[in-house]
């Protein structure tokens, strides 16, 4: 993780994140996180395949670029500006539409450390 503290505010300028020449499909830069919650920058050149996370809600941010978003079981459009909730135990995936990669902000609640997320094939 980037940052453990409860004490410490912060400000990050998330433009500077996920260079646009980035290989992997994934990018995930770590932002703060505490007992309450964990948040991260993930730059998606392609897509995440579907997943649920067990004990974990999220709210996720579009920052840039646009997508395909699946949630539960339904499918819909996402763009900069948007915002989704994403309630624990639910299964969401999201595919890249635009030609930029997806940079979303995302903020999971309680701390997040990647334990319990779980792919659905």
């Amino acid at each position: 993780m980037c940052c453990r503290s409860n004490s410490r505010a912060q400000h990050i300028a998330t433009d500077s994140i996920g260079a646009k020449t980035i290989s992997d499909n994934l990018y995930n830069k770590a932002l703060f996180s505490d007992s309450l919650a964990s948040s991260f920058v993930i730059v998606i050149k392609q897509g995440v395949k579907p997943h649920k996370h067990l004990q974990h809600s999220e709210h996720v941010a579009v920052l840039d670029g646009e997508g395909e978003m699946t949630l539960g079981e339904k499918k819909f459009g996402i763009k900069k500006g948007d915002v989704i909730f994403i309630p624990q135990n639910t299964v969401h995936a999201v595919k890249t539409t635009s030609k930029v990669p997806l940079k979303v902000l995302s903020v999971q609640a309680p701390h997040f450390d990647g334990k319990d997320r779980i792919f659905i094939e």
